[in-house]
């Protein structure tokens, strides 16, 4: 069953609504659909509900509990910073191969699509040599590469690409998130990316515009489903 690696330009971009969206979409098709984020930082069991994994355990239907956010997000730090930060802030390294092992286990087991929402941007650090573009290529599956409609989103994503292309990843598919507060028209980003961003390799290019609450839906989750099961 296909599985997706999601990832984006940097953070905060929108990662977690896109990942959310999606399995929505899926699940009101009737489609089986399962997410991971393996690991996350800035969490606080206070507000588990509101975090990345609580988000997306929302979408899938479940329980925002200890055990369904072990299942899906085991590496969890309260820092809000890098992954190899806040583990060390709390006396711990990122096991990256076990976490590797995790995600790959996921893909095996998943009778559906699975989503593997990633930590940051690509090159995030996850331990003193390792970042989340080794991640994604250890796994080698398709990536939805997220960005937003920001002035300068243009070369973060084109540069972004660039990494991608050459660590021979399939960027299936670029997400454009509308900013808040962005100068830039959100069609005119789309329209830029597409003649810079698809190249050789064809990628689709899909705007998603500021919703009126996050879990509402929108044909663009449509089009990127239509990207993901085939």
């Amino acid at each position: 069953m296909p599985a997706f690696f999601v990832t984006a330009t940097g953070t905060d971009i929108g990662k977690t609504f896109v990942t959310a969206g999606l399995i929505r979409h899926l699940r009101a098709q009737g489609l089986p659909v399962d997410a991971r984020k393996p690991v996350m930082s800035g969490f606080d069991p206070a507000t588990a509900a509101d975090s990345d994994a609580g988000v997306l355990l929302r979408a899938l239907g479940r329980s925002v509990s200890e055990t369904e956010l072990d299942r899906i997000a085991p590496w969890r730090y309260g820092a809000p910073l890098a992954p190899d930060l806040a583990a060390a802030r709390e006396g711990h390294r990122l096991d990256v191969d076990k976490m590797i092992a995790h995600s790959n286990e996921a893909v095996a087991r998943t009778a559906g699509t699975l989503l593997i929402e990633g930590v940051g941007g690509i090159l995030v650090p996850l331990d003193e040599t390792r970042t989340v573009l080794d991640w994604m290529t250890a796994l080698g599956l398709p990536v939805l590469l997220v960005t937003g409609s920001y002035l300068g989103t243009i070369s973060h994503t084109l540069t972004a690409l660039a990494v991608l292309d050459a660590a021979r990843l399939d960027v299936r598919a670029i997400v454009v998130c509308d900013s808040v507060g962005s100068t830039v028209a959100l069609a005119d980003t789309v329209d830029t990316l597409r003649r810079f961003g698809r190249g050789t390799r064809g990628t689709d290019v899909i705007a998603i515009p500021r919703l009126q609450r996050p879990d509402d839906p929108h044909p663009a989750f449509a089009d990127l489903a239509a990207l993901v099961v085939r």
